[in-house]
C-alpha cells in the first residue's frame, strides 16, 4: 500500500507540473495597437487588380522558347501605365528579359535593402467551362476578383506596385533602399528569373535584410484545429522536391512461358517495401517552433501536449501522420506517381520501371533519399537512380531576429485578430534561391483564405476576396513603413 500511496503522489505531482507548465506557457505574440486603417481609392484598386489578371502570363516549360512574349510585354506596358510614380522614381533592369527588379535608393546606403519578392508567371488554367467566370476576364463579382494568378501570384506583384505608388504619392522617402524582384519563371522553377536575380545581387555584393515572398498566409474558418482566431503563418523554410527512378530488369519473351517472377513482379515488391518503410518523422524545428507560437494561444486541452513535446512528441507523431497534410509536416514523404513496363499484355517486361517523388524536409536531403531509398531495397535486385535534379530543402530563416520581430509587428499592426506562428512550406516558391543574399527569408502571402480558398491555386475557380485584397495592400504600405530605418531587437 506504501508504494501504491507514493506512486499516486508521484502521479499527482506530474500531472500538477504538466497542467501547471501549460498554465504558464508565455504568448509569443506582440502586443502592439492597430496602425490606423488606411483610407484607399478602392474602386480604382480593385480594377487595376481585376486588369492585372486578363493577361495570361502562362508559364508551361522551363525552356525560355516557350515564354508568351507578347503577353509578358503587354503586362509589363499595363504596370508602367497603372503605376507612373512607381515607373518615375524607381529605377528598373530587366533580367532574363522578361524578370523585372525595380530599385527605390533609401537615403541611408548603409542600411541593408528590403525585397519584396513575387512572380508575374501564372499555371494554365484547364476546365475553363467549369469556372464561374473565365479565368482570364478578371471577373469583379459577389465581393471577389476571379482568375487565374488572384491567389498565385499576381495580387502580390500588384499589391506590392500599390503600395509603393501610395507611398510616393505620399512624399514617403525611405531610409532603407527597398527592392521589388518580379520574375516570370517561378511556376517552372525560377531559373531564368529569380536565380538570375539573384546572381545579379551576389555579384554586386548586395545583402538583404529580409526578404517577404509568397508561401503560407492567414488561414481563417478553423483550418488551425481548436484556434478560434485567424493564424498568420509565416513559412520559415521549404521542402525540398526529388524524384527517383525504381528499375527492375528480367529476361523479356512471350507471356505463355512465363518465369517464376518478371521484372514487374520484382518492382512490386520494392514498390511495397518503399512505401511500407516511410521516413523517420518526429516535431523538428520547423514544426516545434509552430507549436511553440501557437500553443499559448490555444485550449488548455491542447496546451498541455503542445506545452510538453518533450513527453507527447512520440504520441502527437504518431496522431499527426494519420493525415496527409500532418504527415506532410513532420517528415519526408513518399508518393509513387508513375509506373510502366510492357508494352503489350502478352509480352513479358524486360525492364518495369516506377517513379517515385519525395518531398524533402530540412535535414533530409536529396542524397540522403538516395542513400535511404537504395537500403531499402538492397535486397530486391532493382536499381534506383535520380530522375534529374533534384533540389534540396531550403535553410531554416531565424525567427529571433530583428528581422522576423519588424514582419511579426507589422502583421499584429494591420492584421490584430491573428495569431502570428512560422510555419514550413510544402510546395517550392522564388524565394529559395534568396537565401544566398539573406538568412532572413520569410514565405507570407497577407491576405485571408479559408479552408475552401486554400484548394483554390492551380485549381478552378481561383479568387481573391475584395476586403482580402485591399488589407493586402494596407500591409505592404505599413511593412514598408516600418522597415524604412533600422530595426529594433526583438
Amino acid at each position: 500500500m506504501r508504494a501504491l500511496r507514493l506512486l499516486a503522489i508521484v502521479l499527482a505531482l506530474a500531472i500538477a507540473l504538466l497542467a501547471a507548465r501549460a498554465v504558464t506557457l508565455p504568448s509569443r505574440q506582440i502586443a502592439v495597437p492597430p496602425a490606423p486603417r488606411l483610407a484607399l481609392d478602392e474602386a480604382a484598386i480593385v480594377e487595376r487588380f481585376a486588369a492585372s489578371i486578363r493577361f495570361p502570363t502562362i508559364s508551361t516549360s522551363t525552356d525560355p522558347a516557350t515564354v508568351p512574349v507578347a503577353d509578358f510585354q503587354a503586362f509589363q506596358r499595363w504596370l508602367a501605365e497603372s503605376y507612373p510614380r512607381l515607373h518615375g522614381s524607381l529605377t528598373l533592369e530587366r533580367v532574363s528579359e522578361h524578370s523585372l527588379l525595380y530599385t527605390w535608393p533609401g537615403t541611408n546606403p548603409a542600411l541593408e535593402p528590403v525585397i519584396l519578392l513575387a512572380h508575374q508567371d501564372v499555371v494554365p488554367a484547364a476546365d475553363e467551362a467549369r469556372w464561374t467566370h473565365p479565368p482570364f476576364a478578371g471577373a469583379v463579382a459577389d465581393g471577389f476578383v476571379w482568375g487565374r494568378g488572384t491567389i498565385d501570384d499576381k495580387s502580390a506583384v500588384v499589391a506590392a506596385c500599390e503600395a509603393v505608388e501610395l507611398l510616393l504619392a505620399r512624399g514617403f522617402a525611405p531610409a532603407r533602399t527597398v527592392m521589388l524582384a518580379f520574375g516570370h519563371d517561378e511556376e517552372v522553377g525560377g531559373a531564368h528569373g529569380a536565380q538570375q536575380i539573384v546572381a545579379l545581387l551576389a555579384s554586386r555584393g548586395v545583402r538583404a535584410a529580409f526578404v517577404i515572398d509568397e508561401g503560407l498566409a492567414i488561414v481563417t474558418g478553423g483550418a488551425v484545429p481548436l484556434l478560434d482566431r485567424p493564424a498568420a503563418l509565416v513559412g520559415i523554410a521549404e521542402k525540398g522536391s526529388v524524384t527517383l527512378e525504381v528499375i527492375a530488369k528480367a529476361a523479356g519473351g512471350h507471356s505463355s512461358t512465363p518465369p517464376r517472377t518478371t521484372a514487374a513482379g520484382i518492382l512490386a515488391r520494392a514498390i511495397q517495401r518503399i512505401e511500407a518503410s516511410p521516413f523517420p518523422g518526429g516535431i523538428g524545428p520547423v514544426t516545434g517552433g509552430f507549436f511553440e507560437f501557437l500553443a499559448p494561444e490555444l485550449p488548455f486541452v491542447a496546451r498541455v501536449p503542445l506545452g510538453n513535446l518533450w513527453l507527447f512528441g512520440k504520441p502527437l507523431d504518431w496522431a499527426l501522420s494519420r493525415s496527409p497534410a500532418g504527415n506532410a509536416l513532420l517528415r519526408t514523404t513518399t508518393a509513387v506517381t508513375m509506373l510502366s513496363g510492357s508494352p503489350k499484355e502478352n509480352v513479358l517486361p524486360s525492364q518495369a520501371v516506377a517513379t517515385v517523388n519525395f518531398r524533402i524536409l530540412p535535414g533530409d536531403t536529396t542524397e540522403s533519399v538516395l542513400g535511404y531509398v537504395r537500403d531499402l531495397v538492397a535486397g530486391d535486385e532493382v536499381e534506383v537512380r535520380f530522375k534529374g535534379p533534384g533540389r534540396d530543402p531550403s535553410p531554416v530563416s531565424p525567427t529571433d531576429t530583428p528581422a522576423f520581430a519588424l514582419l511579426h509587428r507589422t502583421i499584429e499592426e494591420v492584421f490584430p485578430d491573428a495569431v502570428v506562428a512560422p510555419g514550413l512550406v510544402l510546395g517550392g516558391t522564388d524565394s529559395r534561391h534568396f537565401s544566398e543574399i539573406t538568412p532572413n527569408v520569410y514565405r507570407f502571402a497577407p491576405f485571408r483564405y479559408d479552408g475552401d480558398d486554400l484548394k483554390r491555386p492551380h485549381g478552378i475557380d481561383e479568387r481573391m476576396s475584395i476586403e482580402g485584397y485591399l488589407d493586402g495592400v494596407r500591409f505592404y504600405v505599413r511593412l514598408l513603413e516600418n522597415a524604412s530605418g533600422a530595426f529594433e531587437a526583438p
